[in-house]
């Protein structure tokens, strides 16, 4: 009771606290969104609506509302017993009780303490107010269903009129959204919302509030004109925001963070968030862009090869089931089967929406109609490519981009880059070579044979994996393995390593729970060295940061904090993040900062000499000048992935300063996006348009350097050993762990040099003792070839133009020069 004392400033509805929206800044303090109730819920006086719509509230609510006191004790001892009795008798509440309960109490919780605390605020209401002001009250805040706060927005989403225009049936069927808004929504269920609409209308009626003839015409009209097509989703509340998805996000977050009476939407709370909007603008441009190219790119694909099949062996198909009389190869069945689908979804469907209303039969809505939509809106789904990214600030975790999904609307607010679980192919690589590096079994200059090979699985069962384009590069090292996303080389290196080893290094990186490995896919076998698991794009953004971070845990959050209205601190996930990071001692740090160096290294090649030359421009594309004038490239590291048949493509990409994260793909598996559109080729450009413009104005900053644990050392190109004087102009400088730098030299080159030696001394012999005399072998060709070189490297199979590992080092066509034109002829004779 000693809540009594805070009853005028709760009661009064003209001295209530004014609702204010909370406002969402990005990091730089712009305004990014409001989120008010004016959104989904208006403010509207009591005496601007027609007569018909505060009756029929009573009509069905509370038809003692102006003769109570607040509460009706026959209707509490009737929902008494229906309570004992487990059946149900009617409501206990009025109209009054109703918005106490909303405004005071938690009405989720069906106790009866709640029950007593709602009639003691209903009746301080009633001495307070007059019966229109619990009206308009209750009118202005109760909630109608579609997400609607109010009798205006729910007039503009039902109706899309405002609510002074609201009719008897109108009028009716608001208030049957009440008791239950998913179960009578008209949209999804018009039979059922009409007859409790005819009760509504019955009853005022009954009341004389309307005559029978008015609620025949109004209801007649009601449904003459009503949308059957449309569907309980279909309302879309235009407001101003610059960043839909993220904002998304972050109200899904705050609900988590803000509970009790406080109200998002109402209390005035200030967002600090992590957005960058320069990011976001970005990032949208680029999804928007990208996400069109490839859906114009699948479908030119799939019409080309429907239309091949069709011409080719459709014919031939149904030419054998004739022939044979085999009815399973009539392929135009299937064809026929597709096209009429398509008719009846688009022009037949509506149709029998109308037939369901017109008769009674509800089950042809539902089972049928609704069936149909289902189907399409499935086909829709294997059919539309969709994209997501996300991008995070490294040494903070701040999120300072996503993009959700192609359109944001209410019909696609499926965030992917937070919700989806997707296969990340071979982008998940980088994450298991990690642990190989740290097993010192292998270095970035391991040598390995990049040629076909059958594993065996854990169970016996054998696993015979592919390069891309069936290709094979021979013997390769571990860093061109990786930067050239060679499969065999890379489960050469999982092999190496042993999967348990591998999945926890992933695992670690990621940040997935152990009670989730099961299913997504974490299985000891070699599918998985391959990306075959599921993971979030948030989770790629989170191990591909902890490599930039210095091998520090990243936690990428969307929120610092919110203030309340007067400018305190509520919530602080920001702090709350740090304290848990800093109480995890050791384990902050996921991997050595020597480790972090290394892998960042390696996947500085897919910039340079990888998969991600050709959208990089080698890394030209992030060159800047600086305010001096001065121009520098800034470092950036990445990997690309592509799964199986097409269907998902990656890029995975960092500098000292952010990480983001590209996918493309489709919600539901079984489409490919075709042969070029790989993570390189559509992934790829879509990164680096991003990746450009969000460093724009930054100046240099390179990645963090260990001061110890690490050697930089020049080592063979085809060997990674020591290199000798015969391997000049074939080597590479890379970066090892200490201790993991070769110790032998290189003996291939000096093998070659060797037989050279050989086969000149024993041909000089051989010449003398026949009589030819002493003779010498002088090199004046301008073209070369080195036998002891393979036909490939890195550099000249994307285009270098300076290649390192050209093909001429040693002679191909040796002139010989002889003492005399005679003994040269001699010779030849």
């Amino acid at each position: 009771m000693s809540s009594t004392k805070y009853i005028i400033d709760n009661e009064n509805f003209m001295e209530f606290t004014n609702a204010l929206p909370t406002k969402l800044l990005d990091l730089n303090g712009e305004l990014i969104t409001e989120l008010s109730s004016e959104e989904k819920r208006e403010m509207i006086n009591v005496r601007t609506l027609p007569q018909h719509m505060l009756d029929a509230l009573i009509s069905r609510e509370d038809h003692i509302f102006y003769e109570h006191q607040g509460f009706s004790t026959k209707a509490l001892f009737r929902a008494v017993i229906g309570q004992l009795l487990h059946q149900k008798l009617g409501g206990g509440s009025t109209l009054t009780q109703q918005i106490a309960g909303t405004l005071y109490c938690d009405r989720t919780d069906y106790s009866y303490k709640r029950k007593l605390k709602e009639l003691w605020w209903a009746i301080q209401m009633e001495r307070r107010y007059s019966k229109s002001e619990i009206l308009e009250l209750y009118l202005n805040k109760i909630y109608f269903g579609g997400g609607t706060y109010g009798v205006s927005a729910a007039s503009k989403y039902y109706f899309n009129h405002d609510p002074s225009e609201i009719t008897p049936a109108e009028a009716a069927i608001l208030v049957v959204q009440l008791s239950n808004p998913a179960y009578y929504n008209p949209f999804d269920y018009p039979n059922r919302a009409k007859e409790r609409q005819e009760d509504v209308l019955e009853t005022m009626v009954e009341l004389k509030y309307i005559t029978k003839a008015q609620a025949e015409d109004s209801l007649e009209e009601y449904w003459a004109n009503f949308d059957y097509t449309r569907t309980s989703g279909a309302a879309v509340f235009s407001h101003d925001d610059k960043a839909p998805w993220f904002s998304e996000y972050v109200k899904r977050e705050l609900r988590n963070l803000i509970f009790g009476t406080d109200d998002i939407y109402t209390s005035g709370f200030t967002v600090n968030t992590t957005l960058n909007l320069k990011h976001q603008d970005a990032a949208q441009r680029s999804m928007e862009k990208y996400i069109a190219i490839a859906n114009e790119n699948f479908s030119k694909s799939s019409l080309e090869r429907r239309n091949s099949s069709f011409s080719r062996y459709v014919p031939v198909g149904d030419m054998i089931a004739l022939a044979f009389n085999i009815p399973g190869l009539k392929l135009s069945k299937q064809r026929n089967e597709t096209v009429t689908m398509n008719t009846y979804s688009e022009e037949v469907n509506p149709v029998v929406d109308v037939l369901a209303m017109m008769f009674g039969e509800e089950s042809l809505k539902t089972a049928i109609g609704n069936k149909a939509n289902l189907i399409r809106n499935a086909n829709a789904e294997k059919k539309q490519v969709e994209g997501t990214m996300i991008s995070v600030e490294n040494e903070t975790g701040y999120i300072t981009a996503i993009v959700g999904g192609s359109k944001f609307d209410n019909e696609n607010q499926f965030i992917r880059a937070v919700q989806a679980r997707v296969q990340p192919g071979s982008s998940f690589k980088p994450l298991y070579y990690s642990m190989a590096i740290d097993s010192r079994k292998f270095t970035p200059g391991t040598p390995l044979s990049d040629t076909p090979v059958v594993f065996f699985q854990p169970n016996g069962q054998t696993y015979i994996p592919k390069n891309y384009a069936g290709s094979y590069r021979g013997d390769v090292q571990v860093w061109n393995a990786l930067c050239l996303s060679l499969n065999i080389p890379a489960l050469k290196v999982l092999d190496g390593i042993g999967f348990d080893a591998a999945i926890n290094r992933a695992v670690s990186l990621l940040g997935i729970p152990e009670d989730e490995l099961a299913s997504r896919g974490f299985d000891p076998g070699y599918a998985l060295g391959l990306g075959v698991c599921s993971v979030r794009p948030i989770e790629m953004a989170r191990a591909y940061a902890i490599f930039a971070n210095g091998g520090r845990e990243v936690t990428p959050i969307a929120i610092r904090n919110v203030e309340d209205r007067y400018g305190n601190i509520k919530v602080n996930p920001e702090h709350d993040v740090q304290v848990a990071q800093q109480a995890k001692g050791k384990a902050y740090q996921v991997i050595t900062p020597q480790n972090a160096f290394v892998m960042t290294q390696l996947l500085k090649n897919t910039i340079t000499v990888g998969t991600l030359t050709n959208a990089t421009q080698r890394g030209k594309l992030f060159r800047y000048t600086d305010e001096n004038g001065t121009m520098f490239q800034m470092p950036v590291a990445g990997k690309t992935g592509t799964t199986q048949n097409w269907a998902d493509a990656w890029t995975a990409g960092y500098s000292p300063y952010y990480t983001a994260v590209f996918w493309f793909g489709f919600d539901k598996p079984g489409e490919t996006l075709g042969i070029r559109q790989t993570g390189a080729a559509l992934a790829g450009p879509a990164f680096a348009e991003f990746f450009y413009e969000a460093h724009e104005g930054l100046p240099f900053k390179d990645f963090e350097k260990p001061t110890s644990g690490i050697v930089r050392t020049t080592v063979c190109r085809r060997t990674g050993m020591i290199p000798t004087k015969d391997c000049a102009g074939d080597t590479v400088t890379l970066w090892y762990l200490s201790g993991t730098t070769p110790s032998e030299r290189c003996t291939y080159h000096t093998a070659f040099k060797t037989q050279e030696e050989i086969v000149s001394e024993r041909l000089n012999t051989e010449m003398y003792q026949g009589g030819f005399g002493h003779f010498t072998v002088i090199d004046d060709d301008p073209l070369s070839f080195d036998i002891s070189h393979e036909y490939w490297s890195p550099e000249a199979d994307e285009g270098t133009e300076e290649s390192e590992d050209s093909l001429g080092s040693e002679s191909e066509n040796d002139a010989e020069e002889f003492e005399s034109d005679e003994d040269f002829n001699s010779m030849l004779d």
